[in-house]
């Protein structure tokens, strides 16, 4: 919305900033952090006040788990309110990738509140049945995947581009929605799944969510592309914008998140900024990029697909307890050093798939 104020600009004033995607990426991160930060605390009280008892705590978990008991849940709800009115302030509105992502991000954040919501309700840690959800997350993500294929142009549309390779292209024709629909879904699954300590999630998010912004703003610009020799997407460069509002509003939910939690995210986080990462990489055309600085997230998802998988075939577990995580909280780990380790691999990650920028 004031990236029009820029229509009365002479181009010597203060007006002409707001033309700018960097100037409204720091504006739409400033804007998310000050939300975050100033409701955080009324949201959370709201949340203690209507939850009497928290987010239900497996029985089965790691015996640490069991002192988180009252804390409540649907933090999420945060980072929805701050990234949604950040973007919708700072970003242009007639770019059709922004409310791609936007969509994304609501609908699957409406899903997590409804499973969350359940939980709650019921005191319980069955939330929505897992196949209802999962049918729903499909179908929203097979419309962002049909979007995706109607807006970007000729060059690009319904083909999947390959990293490290230059101007090679895979025609999948309407398999690009089935395809978009595993990115998004997965992406999405792969984040909940990984939120299972206090932080553990919402730093990969946003570092994942960095490295996309970067090659958004590098795919959406003529001479960037050309320089890097990657896929020339118009108007992605304006996900910045929305990439700068999540981190923003990641910053003031983890300022209550830290350790120990005065909040979780919950599903209404979790599906909400999982699926938004999944949704920029279809919108910038970088959807096996996303594997690879959304690593962290892959792994989490494998350990649970691999211990799943191996215990209905031998009747024994390959990992003590899973995803991954609770592995290690089982072997003695602390809280604090899964978090910051993980972390620590995510960046790695992530640095390695924006280097897959310039390698062609």
């Amino acid at each position: 919305m004031l990236y029009y104020l820029s229509q009365f600009s002479d181009g010597g004033d203060l007006f002409n900033l707001f033309r700018y995607i960097t100037f409204r990426a720091g504006g739409a991160f400033f804007t998310a952090l000050l939300i975050g930060l100033l409701f955080g605390r009324p949201l959370i009280d709201m949340l203690r006040r209507r939850q009497k008892n928290g987010q239900p705590i497996r029985e089965d978990g790691p015996e640490g788990h069991f002192e988180k008991a009252g804390t409540p849940t649907m933090g999420g709800l945060l980072i929805l309110a701050a990234l949604t009115t950040a973007t919708v302030l700072w970003a242009r509105w007639d770019i059709p990738h922004v409310w791609l992502v936007m969509f994304v991000t609501v609908s699957y954040g409406l899903i997590g509140l409804a499973d969350d919501y359940a939980k709650v309700s019921a005191n319980s840690h069955k939330g929505v049945p897992g196949r209802v959800r999962f049918a729903i997350e499909l179908v929203l993500a097979g419309i962002a995947g049909w979007w995706a294929g109607t807006i970007h142009p000729d060059p690009l549309a319904w083909k999947l581009a390959l990293p490290l390779l230059k101007d090679v292209y895979i025609n999948l024709g309407w398999l690009f929605i089935p395809f978009s629909m595993l990115v998004i879904a997965g992406a999405a699954n792969a984040v909940n799944l990984t939120d299972g300590l206090d932080g553990l999630a919402i730093m990969p998010v946003m570092i994942a969510a960095a490295a996309l912004g970067i090659i958004a703003y590098a795919v959406g610009r003529v001479d960037f592309s050309t320089y890097l020799e990657v896929p020339y997407v118009p108007g992605a460069g304006e996900l910045l914008i929305f990439v700068a509002a999540l981190i923003g509003g990641g910053l003031g939910f983890l300022w209550y998140n830290a350790p120990p939690a005065a909040v979780f995210m919950g599903d209404t986080g979790s599906l909400a900024i999982g699926g938004a990462l999944g949704a920029i990489a279809v919108a910038i055309k970088h959807e096996i990029v996303l594997a690879i600085v959304g690593g962290l997230f892959v792994i989490e998802a494998l350990s649970v697909m691999i211990q799943v998988a191996y215990f209905k075939l031998t009747g024994r577990r390959v990992f003590l307890m899973a995803p991954i995580h609770h592995h290690f909280e089982k072997k003695g780990w602390k809280e604090s050093q899964i978090v910051i380790r993980f972390w620590i691999i995510a960046l790695v990650l992530a640095l390695i798939g924006l280097a897959t920028l310039k390698v062609r």
